[in-house]
């Protein structure tokens, strides 16, 4: 892998100072994207969802452990599975304790919801030591309706907000046939009994729950994408995993 030039502290100093300017313009730009987030209009969930937990089925109401909003973690875990998708297990692994203290301050819950039955949920989410909800959505028809999981069968294909037709003028026309689990983060309100969809992302959209990548970014080596995991551990996602497209 290259490394970086070696030059003066102040020829360095000059460099960065050019790179803040441009940070500064991205942003205020973010600034102005997460206003518009924030403008999204939001669309009502009239179906009954139901899900499997640790005490048995809830409903999407209960996600929300009483508070107002929902971020939700859609997980790659398809029922055949016997481990959960390591990008997700990456996005899972930077959820800690006090970040979900952080949200739940700002009447903010969080919960992770995949197709796999829960026992396997419950039996990795113990491998990983992980503390947060996660919930199962088997025989439901949950991860369909939000395009994450995918089969012609149950109707055309859409991820990322795009048709066939669409996914195909961006190079992805092998999503049309594809069957099986995508990643996913959605974010719902609740008014009172009344629950919204107020966002969705996708491809490289769920890189929002990824902190670690954030840090790597700053780093003279980035992300390490030609860097091999050691045993014994998660492989790092890649950008050429499914899912992490544009």
């Amino acid at each position: 892998m290259n490394r970086p030039q070696v030059v003066s502290r102040d020829e360095w100093l000059a460099a960065r100072k050019e790179l803040l300017v441009k940070e500064k313009e991205l942003f205020r730009a973010l600034d102005g994207l997460n206003a518009d987030r924030r403008r999204l209009p939001m669309t009502r969930v009239d179906k009954d969802y139901r899900f499997t937990g640790p005490d048995g089925e809830v409903a999407l109401l209960d996600l929300f452990d009483g508070r107002g909003q929902l971020v939700l973690q859609h997980f790659m875990f398809d029922p055949s599975w016997d481990t959960g998708c390591r990008s997700c297990t990456a996005m899972a692994d930077d959820l800690s304790d006090g970040a979900r203290a952080h949200l739940a301050s700002r009447d903010t819950a969080f919960a992770a919801v995949s197709r796999a039955p829960y026992p396997k949920l419950a039996a990795y989410k113990q491998t990983r030591g992980w503390t947060f909800p996660w919930y199962s959505s088997h025989g439901s028809d949950f991860n369909y309706d939000f395009d994450v999981s995918l089969d012609p069968a149950t109707g055309p294909n859409r991820y990322n907000f795009r048709s066939g037709e669409e996914l195909t003028a961006a190079g992805q026309g092998w999503l049309i046939d594809y069957v099986g689990e995508q990643p996913g983060v959605s974010a719902f309100l609740r008014e009172g009994e009344e629950v919204f969809h107020t966002y969705a992302t996708y491809g490289r959209g769920v890189e929002v729950m990824m902190h670690a990548y954030r840090l790597l970014d700053i780093t003279a080596r980035g992300r390490h994408e030609d860097w091999e995991e050691p045993k014994g551990r998660v492989a790092a996602p890649r950008e050429s995993d499914p899912g992490f497209t544009s």
